[in-house]
């Protein structure tokens, strides 16, 4: 069931990261009617951001694929308790690590936690992310403390996983990057934000043809206006109201619309599939 933009009330959170337990209405990151058909039975993943939105759904449609999962998260211990109990409740095992994505020493600990705690590593998922709504008229207003502390979460820790998962990872492995539309289309008020994402995109591109030779396929997913704590997090609560009317669907995408093209891009389905970019937008035509 979808949500219409009408649907989603003025809110802000005063906390960050925003909780997807506080948002209203509650973003849908399952369907029933979703079958797991065995896609990625026996393998293990590694979700950054898996607490909620975009990286909570990913970790349950993985689980109902058969992949055991590792979730990193900054402090939303709450959400990434609840992703945890719905992982294991499709009888898959999910280990929770907290802490902060920015620091080199600490993805290289989560990587090697994640190896040793369920014994291997088959998909990276590089989806954590911090966005800032800029008011800024020019760029000199904007504040160079908060660009180098987005460049660290958005960009720099998508380096520091691949550099400490790559040696784990064998033939037949993914790594999938959440880009997002803003990388094709620029936002004049999300500007460091949509630098970093644009960064990721040249990002994806580039190490897909470097890991080709080892059997490694390297994608990403660019989403669109997607109903998760980004949004109460970054926007203020007017501007909230109504959120994804802007799209040709005139309503929000939800978490689940996009955490199948991730199923996508990890299973075989993809096995066709590197350096490529998934457009879940609602309807939004791009220059891919």
């Amino acid at each position: 069931m979808t949500i219409s933009a009408d649907q989603i009330p003025a809110q802000s959170q005063n906390q960050k990261p925003a909780l997807e337990s506080e948002m209203n209405p509650a973003p849908q990151y399952d369907r029933e009617s979703y079958q797991g058909s065995d896609k990625l039975k026996g393998k293990v993943a590694l979700i950054t951001g898996g607490d909620s939105g975009i990286g909570r759904s990913v970790a349950v449609l993985y689980a109902k694929e058969g992949a055991d999962v590792a979730i990193v998260y900054l402090n939303e211990h709450e959400d990434a308790q609840k992703t945890k109990q719905l992982v294991e409740a499709q009888g898959q095992k999910c280990l929770i690590i907290a802490g902060d994505i920015s620091g080199e020493k600490f993805c290289h600990e989560a990587v090697e936690k994640t190896v040793a705690e369920l014994g291997k590593l088959d998909i990276l998922v590089n989806n954590a992310a911090e966005q800032y709504m800029e008011n800024a008229e020019t760029l000199e207003d904007i504040d160079s403390a908060r660009l180098g502390s987005i460049f660290s979460t958005n960009i720099f820790s998508m380096f520091y996983f691949c550099r400490a998962a790559i040696p784990h990872l064998k033939e037949g492995s993914s790594i999938i990057n959440t880009t997002s539309i803003n990388a094709y289309k620029g936002n004049a008020s999300l500007l460091s934000y949509s630098t970093t994402k644009g960064a990721i995109l040249a990002f994806t591109r580039s190490l897909s043809q470097s890991l080709l030779a080892k059997g490694i396929r390297v994608n990403g997913v660019a989403p669109g206006p997607i109903w998760t704590p980004f949004i109460p997090d970054a926007f203020p609560a007017e501007q909230v109201k109504g959120f994804g009317k802007q799209v040709p669907m005139e309503r929000p995408g939800q978490p689940v619309e996009v955490a199948t093209s991730f199923v996508f891009l990890a299973s075989d389905d993809s096995s066709y599939f590197a350096g490529q970019v998934l457009h879940p937008n609602g309807g939004v035509v791009v220059n891919a």
